[in-house]
Formats: C-alpha cells, sequence, structure tokens
C-alpha cells in the first residue's frame, strides 16, 4: 500500500481527519527532522504528516532541517510528497485566499544545507530539475481542485527567498520582472531534495497576503495574514483529505 507524505506550513501544523496510529520519533544522518512524524489514515490511505516548523511552530523557514525532514520521509517509505506552504501574492492573478498548484520555482535562497550530494561522492551528481514538481501529483492536485470547485490557479513561479524577514517593495518588483507570480521561504531546498530521493513532490500554496507594494497597502499585517490562514486552510485541508483518498 503507498504511503503519502504531507509536509505541513505556517497555519498547518497538525492535519485534521488524519486517524493517527503511531507518532515516531527519528533520527537521520543529517540529524532529527522538524517534528515527530505522525502516522495515521486519511480515509483507507496511509499517510504520514511532518510539521515542517514544529509541531509547535518555532522553527524559522532558514534554520528548517529540510535534509532532515526530507530523508526521514524516503526512511519510512513514504512514495509521494505534498508540501503545503502559505505564500504572498505578486501578480494580479494570486489574490489573498487563491490556492496555488506552481509548475515552477526560483530559489534565491542562500546558506541552507541544500543537497544531499556534497561530501564522500564516488561520482558529482547532477538531478535534472527542469520541471521541479512532479507532473503526475500536480495533475491529481488540480484535478480534485476542479471537482471540489476550489478555483485553484494552474500555473505559477514560485520565488523562494531566504526569510525570515519579508520583502522590500524593490525586491518584489525584482521577483516579478524575473517571472514569479508567489513568494514564499521554504520551497527551497525542499523540492530539489525530494528530486534527489526519486520521491515524486508537489507544492500546495495558500496566497495568505499580497505581496509588498501589491495593492496599494502600506505595510504588512501579520493579524490579516493570520486571518487569512485561518479561514484558507479548511479548504487546502479539504482539497488534501480528497486528493490522498481519490
Amino acid at each position: 500500500m503507498s504511503l503519502t507524505a504531507i509536509i505541513g506550513g505556517t497555519g498547518l501544523n497538525q492535519l485534521e481527519g488524519l486517524q493517527l496510529s503511531e507518532s515516531r520519533h527519528y533520527k537521520t544522518r543529517w540529524g532529527e527532522p522538524s517534528s515527530s512524524l505522525q502516522f495515521g489514515q486519511l480515509g483507507k490511505q496511509d499517510v504520514v504528516f511532518l510539521a515542517r516548523h514544529g509541531s509547535h511552530p518555532h522553527i524559522p523557514p532558514h534554520k528548517v532541517n529540510y535534509r532532515a525532514n526530507i530523508q526521514a520521509l524516503k526512511d519510512v517509505g513514504a512514495d509521494a510528497i505534498i508540501g503545503v506552504a502559505a505564500v504572498g501574492g505578486i501578480t494580479a492573478q494570486m489574490w489573498p485566499q487563491r490556492i496555488v498548484i506552481p509548475d515552477q520555482i526560483i530559489d534565491y535562497t542562500y546558506g541552507r544545507e541544500h543537497t544531499f550530494f556534497a561530501d564522500d561522492l564516488d561520482d558529482v551528481v547532477h538531478i535534472d530539475f527542469s520541471w521541479p514538481y512532479e507532473q503526475s501529483l500536480r495533475q491529481k492536485l488540480l484535478h480534485i481542485a476542479q471537482t471540489l470547485d476550489l478555483n485553484a490557479m494552474d500555473k505559477a513561479c514560485y520565488a523562494a527567498t531566504q526569510g525570515p524577514r519579508l520583502e522590500t517593495v524593490a525586491e518584489i518588483k525584482r521577483l516579478e520582472q524575473d517571472g514569479c507570480d508567489i513568494v514564499g521561504m521554504t520551497g527551497m531546498p525542499e523540492a530539489a531534495l525530494a528530486r534527489e530521493l526519486e520521491l515524486p513532490y508537489a507544492c500546495c500554496a495558500l496566497v495568505v497576503n499580497w505581496a509588498a507594494g501589491k495593492a496599494g497597502q502600506q505595510e504588512i499585517s501579520h493579524a490579516e495574514m493570520l486571518a487569512t490562514i485561518e479561514q484558507g486552510m479548511g479548504r487546502i485541508r479539504q482539497l488534501l483529505a480528497a486528493a490522498i483518498v481519490d
């Protein structure tokens, strides 16, 4: 039986509806993952859930042990990963509350441990990363979203920034000029590490605010972001549950 992994981001540090069978602390050669691994079932489908920022969110994006997270999910037998992310909207169609299933990503992060292939190698390894998200998994999410009338955006470029601060107006202008539609802080190296371990990976993003300088706002309200997350994550959970049991 297949085992689907869900990595929960901001606003999704636990998976409602999961019939929990085991909570397992795990350690990899890269250290410990962000949280214990929560095993259970959604419907009749086996699921393992991991909270990216910790069970009680305290790990900022640039401090997440992405290698340990992905390695742990690989080690316990996950055969696909859905990474949930809260993002800012850059282009006009990426309004708050919109669900986005991106198809491309640009990495603006720095200083993160971003590969498994760094030391003690017999040969240099170059993975193909032309299309960073696994297409069949993306299409499954999009099909379910359409069935549930969730109005998910089927194409977008995710800008992965360092954080933990939000971006300046000038930075958002640059990202838009680069072709980015949404901006977040956890998309990389998570996606690339999954590819290195040959794990199908897709991102399910919720737009929680307009990025800096958009919609005419003077500053981004943290309280408004949290309110949007609280409202929108219910739809994300609905999509995940339907996609996993489908």
